[in-house]
């Protein structure tokens, strides 16, 4: 630990030369990191350095830990406004004395495990620093970059190191999951490090991003949240039904549902109904008196309005959407209240692509469309999605509200109301949790889909995804 103290302390001097050497490569690290945190946070940093990418997260609270004094008082003077403390991020004294300041919204590794002694023991060590919404960002080389980087250093075209362990993304991966932490996210950037008179901009965003050439990439991101104990937490939920010319479904919808949580509440969102819908919602509330049931006409128009005004109407812990055509059988909900409640998912998403179709339940271009947005989705999303379409999803209040806050990100871009979701629940870093269900095939009305139009209108979301979440 010494050597790497006296390596750090005669750094120090030349370190923000070098910054200024690579600052574009500072500034693809600074540009990910910002989109992976949002600004007002508590966040840790172990292993700060100059503490400059900490200071680019303009957390609420900021506190950096690096062994280098000369560093750390760099840093002081350079962000005041900052905390940062001396001394070595595997001493559980120093891990204990900041312990007041947390828990912790993020504890940023940023080139610092390959420096740790015992990777699994630090790890280890975090945990009492965390919650269940705290997220570990791990941020490191690749090793396939280790003789290039190698052979810049002798060249004099990278600053100078000392010996580290290189680790392979898979290997972090597995220090997280035996320190009790599961991977929520997994991101390769920067193809090339250097602007090249901006060839390498165009690689990083042309290239960079696409299959096969991203694992490539000098940079391995991992996101990482503790791995929930199935500590059971009951919660009060509202099922949101939006509803468009389904006056044959109202009623069964009602009579099929079951209780959930602690309290359920049903909010209807009718949306311009063409048949007696609305006025069906009304005589049907009024035959469950014992229910909490609400009605509400939407102000506009599309899906992803009504489920918007009917979440803002919602007083539940935990927000769920059912489409009222009874596709989703109501009697399924359980099952994602369940992976909710437990913990193992923050954001939960129906999948009706795993069972078998019922017969005449989704049309073959509808099935052909829905398997390849899958594909693509997940790959724009670093998530494994078998279906982005299913209407059925689930998200807690807290984290809801949480995406409403991210919302100017993206803009008002979905009409679906299932991307604004998904997108937000992405950016916010939450586990994403599946549940296969059986698709049946509708017994009133007719789709409200028209696979040519819609078909369109999704083929311009994956081309706002790429740009909003891979060219970054």
């Amino acid at each position: 630990m010494s050597q790497i103290r006296d390596w750090a302390n005669n750094s120090s001097s030349s370190r923000k030369r070098w910054q200024e050497k690579t600052a574009y490569f500072q500034k693809l690290d600074k540009d990910y990191l910002r989109f992976l945190v949002s600004p007002g946070q508590r966040v840790l940093a172990l292993g700060c350095g100059l503490g400059s990418k900490l200071a680019a997260l303009e957390p609420e609270v900021g506190v950096g830990v690096d062994i280098s004094e000369k560093k750390i008082e760099i840093a002081r003077k350079a962000y005041p406004g900052l905390f940062f403390e001396v001394g070595d991020m595997e001493d559980p004294d120093l891990i204990s004395s900041i312990q007041d300041l947390g828990p912790y919204d993020v504890i940023l590794l940023f080139d610092s495990l390959g420096y740790v002694w015992d990777v699994q023991k630090f790890l280890e060590q975090l945990q009492p620093l965390c919650n269940s919404e705290t997220r570990i960002v791990s941020v490191y080389y690749s090793y396939l970059w280790e003789p290039l980087l190698k052979l810049l250093e002798v060249s004099g075209l990278r600053m100078k190191t000392i010996d580290t362990t290189w680790l392979r993304m898979s290997d972090v991966e597995r220090f997280l999951l035996l320190s009790g932490f599961e991977v929520v996210k997994k991101e390769w950037r920067v193809l090339c490090p250097a602007k090249l008179f901006g060839l390498g901009v165009f690689i990083n965003k042309a290239l960079a991003t696409l299959p096969l050439f991203r694992k490539l990439s000098l940079r391995h991101f991992v996101v990482a949240r503790l791995r929930p104990n199935d500590s059971w937490q009951d919660q009060s939920v509202t099922v949101v039904i939006p509803c468009r010319n389904e006056q044959g479904n109202i009623e069964e919808v009602v009579n099929r549902l079951p209780k959930l949580g602690t309290h359920t509440q049903v909010i209807f969102v009718e949306g311009h109904s063409d048949d007696n819908t609305w006025s069906e919602i009304i005589r049907v509330i009024g035959l469950n008196p014992s229910m909490d049931i609400k009605a509400i006409q939407q102000s506009g128009v599309g899906k992803g309005n009504a489920v918007r005004e009917g979440f803002q109407k919602a007083k539940g812990d935990v927000l769920m959407i059912l489409d009222a055509d009874l596709t989703v059988a109501p009697e399924d909900l359980p099952k994602f209240y369940a992976e909710i409640a437990s913990g193992r998912g923050e954001y939960i998403n129906g999948s009706r692509l795993v069972y078998s179709l019922e017969s005449e339940a989704m049309r073959f271009l509808n099935y052909l469309a829905n398997r390849s947005f899958a594909s693509i989705f997940s790959f724009l999303l670093n998530q494994s999605y078998s279906d982005t379409l299913c209407g059925t999803k689930v998200i807690g209040r807290k984290h809801y509200e949480k995406l409403i806050g991210g919302r100017p990100y993206f803009g008002d871009f979905d009409p679906f109301g299932d991307f604004d979701l998904i997108f937000g629940a992405t950016k916010l870093n939450l586990k994403i949790s599946e549940v296969p269900i059986r698709y049946r095939k509708r017994q009133y009305g007719v789709t409200q889909i028209s696979r040519f139009r819609h078909g369109i209108l999704l083929i311009r979301m994956v081309v706002f995804a790429f740009r909003k979440l891979k060219l970054v």
